[in-house]
């Protein structure tokens, strides 16, 4: 009896020391060290950063006309005034000829006298040239009589020495005429040349365009090259703008913009980026970018003014700033595989004020990342999906 009482007593205490063992370790697995990692997810997103990527710019033509005279001079007229349109060929003023007139009058004397003197050397040459050839028949008609012993040695001689005689007047007859054509063709230039500054007289638009400047008035005297008045094309107009280095991450030509110019203020207009320029700025650490306008704004605002430009940059996986975390000197985040943790370095892009920021490389949408967690997390940590943390945003 007594064998069986203490039986009993051993088998409710291995029975309490169980119960107590199976308790200790449900407490340790459900809320103690070994009790799973409570943590919040987020899933990853393609979605665009707003407000996107802000910079300031300034409106300018990409084509711009300077018309002048290709000579010094005076002004004569300028027929147009800053902010007239005026279409290709229009004419836009005139350069006072001076004595161009006179000049040009005492050229085409200059070739008249030149082709004269040209007529007269020719027929010098032609006439020199009809003696030497008498005298060099005549030579060898008395070299002839001399071998028959008809003619004398000073005979012959002297007819030699007419040849000789003839055929250097007649090397000088050429080299005269060609002189009086190196002249003439020296006259010719200057007169073209006089001629294509009586043309340039006229200051004539090259395309359509408007008048942004009048730099010279009537009565001024300009050098050459000097403009008198300026033409941009407006169908060129771009805004030349400045995005910060650090921000621009995605900046890529073909983006939508929204433009708000100084002159409209509350008013946008759409745009978009034409390129971005090789060259940054390294002083200001920004990077330039030319953004053209879907559709001119009516009317034209001033050249020069100052524009404000958002960029609506592309989508990219987005993820909240909470779950970015640096492991072993690399950025990643705790990416959630068949109910496992897998740490993925990441490279990241740009970000907006709600703490979202797109993810370049490393992520793909539908992912699902660790957002929040109530300890350090590390490759083989057991996790438990909640909705909220204690302290902790959802």
């Amino acid at each position: 009896m007594k064998r069986l009482v203490q039986i009993f007593r051993t088998s409710a205490v291995v029975g309490v020391l169980i119960s107590l063992v199976v308790v200790f370790a449900y407490a340790a697995l459900r809320s103690g060290p070994l009790a799973p990692i409570q943590v919040t997810v987020a899933t990853v997103e393609n979605q665009s950063i707003s407000p996107g990527l802000f910079g300031v710019g300034t409106l300018e033509a990409r084509y711009t006309h300077r018309i002048g005279p290709t000579f010094a001079g005076r002004v004569k007229r300028v027929d147009v005034q800053v902010g007239d349109m005026v279409k290709a060929g229009a004419f836009l003023g005139e350069m006072d000829p001076v004595d161009l007139g006179e000049r040009i009058k005492a050229q085409e004397a200059a070739l008249n006298r030149a082709q004269a003197n040209i007529a007269t050397a020719r027929a010098q040459v032609q006439d020199i040239l009809a003696t030497s050839t008498f005298a060099k028949s005549q030579a060898r008609r008395y070299e002839q009589l001399f071998m028959e012993r008809v003619a004398t040695t000073e005979l012959v001689e002297a007819k030699r020495q007419e040849l000789k005689v003839a055929e250097a007047r007649l090397l000088a007859a050429k080299a005269n005429l060609d002189a009086v054509l190196n002249e003439q063709s020296s006259v010719r230039a200057d007169l073209e040349g006089l001629i294509l500054q009586r043309a340039n007289l006229s200051l004539v638009a090259p395309v359509d365009g408007l008048v942004t400047v009048r730099d010279a008035e009537p009565g001024t005297t300009v050098v050459a090259g000097q403009p008198v008045v300026e033409l941009i094309d407006p169908s060129s107009l771009w805004i030349n703008v400045r995005f910060d280095q650090l921000q621009s991450a995605g900046l890529r030509a073909g983006l939508p913009a929204r433009i708000e110019l100084r002159s409209m203020p509350g008013t946008s207009v759409t745009g978009k980026v034409l390129r971005v320029e090789p060259m940054a700025d390294a002083v200001t650490e920004e990077i330039l970018a030319k953004v053209i306008f879907d559709a001119l704004p009516d009317p034209l605002p001033p050249i020069g003014e100052l524009a404000e430009i958002t960029v609506a940059l592309p989508s990219l996986p987005v993820v909240h700033s909470p779950s970015i975390q640096r492991t072993d000197g690399s950025i990643g985040v705790w990416l959630i595989e068949n109910d496992g943790l897998r740490f993925a370095p990441i490279t990241l892009g740009a970000a907006d004020l709600d703490g979202r920021i797109q993810v370049l490389r490393g992520l793909n949408p539908d992912q699902r990342v660790v957002l929040y967690s109530q300890r350090k997390l590390g490759q083989h940590s057991r996790i438990k999906v909640v909705e909220q943390l204690p302290g902790a945003g959802r």
